[in-house]
């Protein structure tokens, strides 16, 4: 998973279900997402790059991991049961943003700097109850996993919409 490439193959067959894809319609797809254009707008160099590095590297390797069938003497793939019945989820964090790691981590940090605070009694952290502390720290975890929940979902889950979550 760690290539993009074989994120993209697993994401285009994730979109098709069971149904076999020709290497090179797959191809034309990851080529087009790769180029930022549609596949029929592709030349035959960026198309044919994309097909030869999935024939001799990528499709092998996924078939290897049993996440594809990859019948090179046909040049189909598919995508087997086990993968079929994985969610695989990329977490994709634009320039200005931060990752949800970061996020739980800051959360984290700062939800035990007001509860040390409040025990040492430092001002402003008396200003408000311990209770109101209590409160406002669990309405910003519960909205921040929802937040977080909808955007695996909708975002980040291979498959779940038309373009891979890396593509815009």
């Amino acid at each position: 998973m760690s290539n993009q490439r074989r994120r993209f193959v697993l994401h285009f067959l994730k979109r098709r279900g069971k149904r076999s894809v020709e290497v090179g319609d797959l191809a034309g797809q990851i080529a087009g997402w790769e180029n930022e254009k549609p596949p029929d707008l592709l030349s035959y160099k960026e198309r044919k790059r994309v097909q030869n590095a999935l024939h001799q590297f990528h499709l092998p390797k996924l078939d290897d991991h049993g996440l594809i069938e990859y019948d090179s003497q046909r040049k189909t793939v598919t995508l087997t049961d086990a993968a079929a019945d994985q969610d695989f989820y990329i977490d994709v964090v634009p320039k200005r943003d931060i990752p949800w790691s970061l996020y739980y981590l800051g959360y984290a940090l700062l939800s035990g700097l007001v509860l040390v605070g409040g025990w040492a009694q430092v001002w402003p952290v008396t200003l408000l109850e311990t209770e109101l502390w209590g409160v406002f720290f669990v309405t910003i975890i519960l909205f921040s996993s929802l937040v977080h929940v909808h955007d695996s979902k909708r975002h980040m889950r291979l498959g779940a919409r038309e373009t891979p979550p890396e593509v815009k």
